[in-house]
């Protein structure tokens, strides 16, 4: 029978037990007892290379994902840098409104991966969050990272303009987008210029691929001069066309980071860190309050004309 401990299953996930890794992410997605713990192992070790896949809902970032782990299994590594012959996928699916839980959909594309020894394939649940990320998110990767893996595709749950935040947490941010996408203004308002690494023009044996292609290029040669240009690449992951040219764009980022320097720039993530962290304690702590008297002394005071909500507010979060 596994240990509980999180220090006794982290080493059984460095030996290879899935069950063990599985478990410490469940301790970081639901918190409990062992939540702190977990988190506090994980910090220091060695932070995994992380490829965020983000786009609309039916753009086909799921069936990229699943040709991407084909190709880097295949491959085993790339040169002599990081190897991509253990890879974990983080699917970051819409909570559901009746658990909580996540939908678990992109995961039924991946079957062909489920039972595959070099790969850890593992649903999370957005918890309402509006930019599609939650706290368990950043964690899940400091784990991950504990536990070895050199490689993690983060798979957003693709909600429109708040789909940007994967960006703080990628490395590499691969953008997907379909033919008849939109226009540049649209693009420039989801703010997807700012956080492309990559753009994916998907199903690209459609019409509309030469409009979509000059839409993106016009828009980033209206853009801010950026040291790194975004690159375009057409796939159709259905048929498995330009999925290979898909990888080389991402290892060629992967590679200009390491050149330029900017792996540890990219990762300086402990204030945004901190900043979910506080949001969090502060929600669990308005949560306590609301289940107090106190709470509803103020929420009587406000109804009665006698205070403000935010005086009210002030005063329950200065509560001893």
């Amino acid at each position: 029978m596994i240990s509980r401990e999180p220090s006794d299953l982290l080493v059984a996930a460095r030996e290879g037990s899935r069950t063990a890794l599985a478990r410490l992410l469940t301790y970081v997605e639901s918190g409990g007892a062992h939540h702190r713990d977990t988190v506090t192992l994980a910090y220091g070790a060695p932070a995994p290379y992380v490829v965020g896949l983000t786009g609309p809902p039916g753009s086909g970032k799921s069936t990229l994902t699943d040709r991407l782990i084909t190709l880097a299994l295949e491959r085993g590594r790339v040169d002599d840098a990081e190897s991509f012959d253990q890879i974990a996928v983080l699917c970051v699916d819409p909570s559901s409104p009746f658990t909580g839980g996540a939908i678990l959909g992109d995961r039924i594309r991946m079957q062909d991966h489920a039972t595959n020894e070099h790969v850890f394939i593992r649903s999370m649940a957005t918890r309402g969050h509006l930019g599609g990320l939650s706290l368990a998110v950043p964690e899940a990767l400091r784990v991950l990272g504990a536990v070895l893996f050199p490689v993690v595709l983060v798979e957003t749950v693709g909600v429109g303009q708040m789909e940007v935040e994967i960006a703080s947490e990628a490395d590499t941010t691969v953008v997907v987008t379909n033919p008849g996408w939109g226009d540049s203004m649209q693009a420039n308002k989801a703010g997807l210029l700012e956080v492309a690494d990559i753009f994916v023009i998907n199903k690209a044996d459609r019409p509309g691929v030469r409009e979509t292609r000059r839409d993106l290029e016009q828009m980033l040669d209206l853009g801010a001069a950026r040291s790194w240009r975004p690159l375009i690449v057409e796939t159709s992951a259905a048929n498995n066309d330009g999925t290979e040219a898909l990888f080389e764009a991402i290892d060629a980022h992967r590679h200009f980071l390491g050149r330029e320097n900017l792996f540890a720039a990219r990762r300086r993530r402990t204030q945004g860190e901190l900043d979910k962290v506080v949001a969090t304690m502060l929600r669990s702590r308005v949560i306590d309050l609301a289940r107090g008297s106190a709470y509803e002394r103020e929420i009587e005071a406000v109804l009665e004309g006698r205070t403000d909500p935010y005086m009210a507010a002030e005063r329950l979060l200065l509560e001893p």
